[in-house]
């Protein structure tokens, strides 16, 4: 690869990287927005991702049209990743068990690094695998730690749901960057239509519950800018441009950081769990990244 093209690929990866720091903060402001149900608050975040977008196309006097004008496969990739994976994972979460659900959830990272065996000029090496299995085990031990295991597991169809969350979002993805033509700007539609089908099944599902004061507010305004809106355009470009194996294994550091910064705002206490997540997690996205350092290097 050439030096241009490997710099290249280095700041699309640390672009890429920037969601995942940015889902980091997803827990806190979740906690922070109160009793708001989850897809009036899908509803809301994805709305203000929308509305980003607007400001940036309205600002630079860009062609709105043109950017959500693509084609239906393209919108399919895009919203079915977007809702699909966050009306999956709600329901999930309420009909199995939290701990559980995400630990399920969570195997997208492992699966966009071996999905990425049937992308065109990519090949899947065992220092990728091995370090997105090492950063999964990192998850797991930050997951699982503390919890009563008893009870046996029982299979519910929550269990089902966390896994379609995992298909989705992997394959979203790996599509995404056999979508490599499409503008990033195009997940500023992705997130309109994600809002209008949210609310949608908001008002099927839930009761609406408004934020009760101004931190609420706030803790809503910073998920649609930040988790739920910034992200996904990095994870956008990232994914297109970027190492994708290393952006799959080092995606594990999310709820490692989330964590985190729950013990930094006084959430959460310090564990051994923390200090084991923190070890795996790092190492496996270093052992996922080898061939990206030793082309550095040369």
């Amino acid at each position: 690869m050439a030096v241009s093209g490997l710099g290249q690929q280095r700041r699309a990866t640390a672009i890429g990287f920037i969601a995942v720091l940015l889902w980091a903060l997803l827990a806190l402001f979740t906690a922070a927005t109160g009793q708001v149900p989850p897809l009036q608050l899908a509803a809301m975040t994805f709305g203000i991702a929308f509305m980003l977008a607007m400001g940036k196309w309205l600002l630079y006097g860009e062609n709105i049209i043109g950017h959500l004008r693509q084609r239906p496969v393209v919108w399919a990739v895009g919203v079915g990743g977007l809702f699909g994976y966050h009306f999956f994972y709600f329901l999930a979460l309420r009909n199995a068990p939290a701990v559980e659900a995400s630990l399920i959830a969570y195997l997208w990272p492992l699966l966009i690094v071996l999905f990425s065996a049937l992308l065109p000029g990519e090949r899947l090496r065992w220092w990728h695998v091995a370090g997105a299995v090492t950063g999964l085990a990192g998850a797991a031990v930050l997951i699982l730690a503390g919890q009563d295991f008893a009870q046996p597991i029982q299979l519910m169809p929550g269990h089902f749901a966390a896994m379609a969350c995992a298909l989705l979002w992997s394959g979203y993805s790996i599509l995404s960057r056999r979508l490599g033509d499409v503008p990033t700007d195009a997940v500023g539609g992705f997130c309109g239509l994600t809002a209008l089908l949210a609310l949608l099944a908001h008002l099927v599902f839930e009761d609406t519950i408004w934020p009760q004061d101004s931190w609420q507010w706030l803790a809503v305004a910073g998920l649609g800018l930040g988790p739920v809106g910034l992200a996904f355009f990095c994870w956008d470009h990232g994914v297109k441009r970027g190492h994708i194996q290393a952006l799959g294994a080092s995606s594990y550091a999310a709820p490692l950081l989330s964590t985190l910064v729950l013990i930094l705002f006084g959430f959460a206490g310090l564990t051994w769990a923390v200090a084991a997540a923190c070890l795996l997690i790092t190492g496996g996205a270093v052992l996922a990244s080898i061939d990206l350092l030793r082309a550095s290097k040369r």
